[in-house]
């Protein structure tokens, strides 16, 4: 496929440059998707997962991507980079896909030409103290409208979540749970969320609002392999507050125990702790 010149971090298009047209869709309508990656000693962790979730997005939204295989190359190239420069283990790659250039107004381009971004990002320096003691989170009044079309799938229409998120400036929380417009939990600002109650599993139905995680998913399966009940559902805060055990968790920051939502206290369990473990087990495998 040749050599690529990445004299900077971001490529678009396959190249190192830092602007796309204001014509682009991704800027004018949100058109598009995107993906949050954690790179670890040149690698991009779960790789392979992220593209499945991208191309499924992009097939919901009829953006016709069909450079997956250039995708995976320019990013091995990045982290390649990354990892042979000054910088630390760690970083992230985000990944965008719009639906290109088109004129004024929603009408799509008659020839569609998708622009694909891939940047990579210093790695966020989270407190260790969060994934071991757990965090403080509150609830959102920023409410998650409902769409079954682009439920589920990473788009990049983030309104509710930038507003959700501007809600607090305080230190001492760390992230914002969102409602649906009914009042049903649904997810974090950045994360998706479970609880526990009775040995079992819990997180929210994502049939109308928010975004299944790659690590969502992940421990949905890691947990039934290991025989805990895993229960999909529509919940509401009464019941959240009554679990034994909450966490959040994203493909940046793996898994967080959650130890306070407003003034109710939890404990960081042994069902969290086991699945901390399965999931560091599983990242270590992927270097």
């Amino acid at each position: 496929m040749g050599t690529i010149r990445l004299e900077k971090m971001i490529l678009i298009n396959g190249e190192s440059r830092e602007h796309i047209e204001i014509a682009d869709r991704g800027f004018q309508y949100g058109d598009g998707l995107f993906e949050t990656i954690e790179v670890r000693n040149g690698q991009a962790v779960f790789l392979e997962r992220h593209l499945e979730r991208l191309n499924a997005g992009c097939q919901r939204l009829f953006i016709p991507f069909q450079d997956t295989e250039l995708l995976r190359f320019e990013a091995g190239e990045l982290c390649r980079r990354w990892a042979l420069g000054i910088h630390s283990r760690q970083a992230v790659l985000k990944i965008i896909i719009t639906r290109g250039s088109g004129g004024r107004g929603y009408r799509q381009p008659d020839v569609i030409r998708p622009t694909r971004v891939l940047s990579l990002h210093p790695y966020p320096d989270y407190p260790e103290i969060y994934r071991e003691q757990g965090i403080v989170a509150r609830i959102c009044a920023t409410r998650l409208g409902l769409n079954s079309t682009l439920a589920g799938i990473k788009h990049l229409n983030r309104l509710e979540q930038v507003m959700a998120r501007a809600e607090w400036n305080n230190s001492a929380i760390q992230e914002g749970l969102m409602l649906d417009v009914n009042d049903h939990v649904i997810e974090g600002t950045m994360t998706n969320l479970f609880y526990i109650k009775n040995n079992s599993l819990y997180t929210a139905v994502l049939a109308q609002s928010g975004v299944a995680g790659i690590m969502r998913g992940m421990i949905m399966r890691i947990s039934a392999d290991h025989g805990l009940s895993i229960i999909e559902h529509v919940f509401t805060t009464d019941e959240l507050f009554s679990a034994d055990e909450v966490f959040v968790c994203n493909s940046i920051i793996g898994i967080w125990p959650v130890k306070q939502i407003d003034t109710t206290h939890f404990s960081v369990g042994p069902i969290t702790k086991s699945i901390q473990t399965q999931m560091d087990r599983l990242i270590n495998n992927e270097k």
